[in-house]
C-alpha cells in the first residue's frame, strides 16, 4: 500500500479550550474557591466566542432569587451574526450551577470582604463554561507583594535557563 501523506495527517486539536481569562481578577483579588458555570447563551454569543471576541475584565457574579448572573461579561457581536437580531454585548448572562454550589457562593458573597468573580471562559466539549470564583480584595501592599513575587519568578526562571546552558 503506497504511502499517502494525506491520509497520515490526522486532525490536531487546538491544545488549549480556553476562550478568555481574566488576568485582573487575579492580581486586584485573592482567589479563595473556584466553581465551574454553564453559560445561558444565545447563538450569535456562541459564534463570538468562537472567534474569542469577548472581554471579562470588569465583570462580576450577582446573585438575585436564588440565581447567580453573570455581569459586566462583553461579547462583542459579529458583524456577519447580528444583521437581523437585537444584539446587546453586555447583557446580563444566567450562570448555571448546581443548587449546592449556589448555596455556597450566596453564603461566600453575604460576609463581608468576599465576592464572587469569573476568572475564565473555556470550552468543555461543544459547551462553553464559566469559572467563577469566590475572591477577597486585595489591599495596594499585597499587590505590590505579588507583583514582586512574579517578578521574583521569571529572575529564577533565567537563572536556572542560563545554568542549563553552560
Amino acid at each position: 500500500m503506497p504511502y499517502n501523506a494525506a491520509m497520515s495527517k490526522k486532525k490536531s486539536k487546538t491544545s488549549s479550550n480556553q476562550i478568555a481569562q481574566n488576568k485582573r481578577a487575579n492580581f486586584d483579588y485573592k482567589l479563595l474557591e473556584d466553581f465551574e458555570a454553564g453559560i445561558a447563551l444565545t447563538g450569535w454569543e456562541i459564534k463570538s466566542l468562537r472567534a474569542g471576541k469577548v472581554q471579562l475584565t470588569d465583570s462580576y457574579v450577582i446573585m438575585k432569587n436564588g440565581e447567580a448572573y453573570l455581569l459586566g461579561a462583553q461579547i462583542t457581536p459579529m458583524a456577519t451574526a447580528s444583521t437581523h437580531f437585537v444584539t446587546e454585548p453586555t447583557r446580563t448572562r444566567k450562570l448555571l450551577l448546581h443548587r449546592k454550589e449556589l448555596a455556597r457562593i450566596l453564603a461566600g458573597i453575604s460576609q463581608k470582604g468576599l465576592t464572587c468573580v469569573c476568572t475564565g471562559l473555556y470550552w468543555k466539549g461543544h459547551l462553553a463554561k464559566a469559572r467563577v470564583a469566590l475572591a477577597q480584595g486585595k489591599q495596594a501592599h499585597d499587590k505590590r507583594d505579588t507583583t514582586k513575587e512574579r517578578d521574583w519568578n521569571r529572575q529564577k526562571q533565567r537563572i536556572v535557563r542560563a545554568a542549563v546552558k553552560q
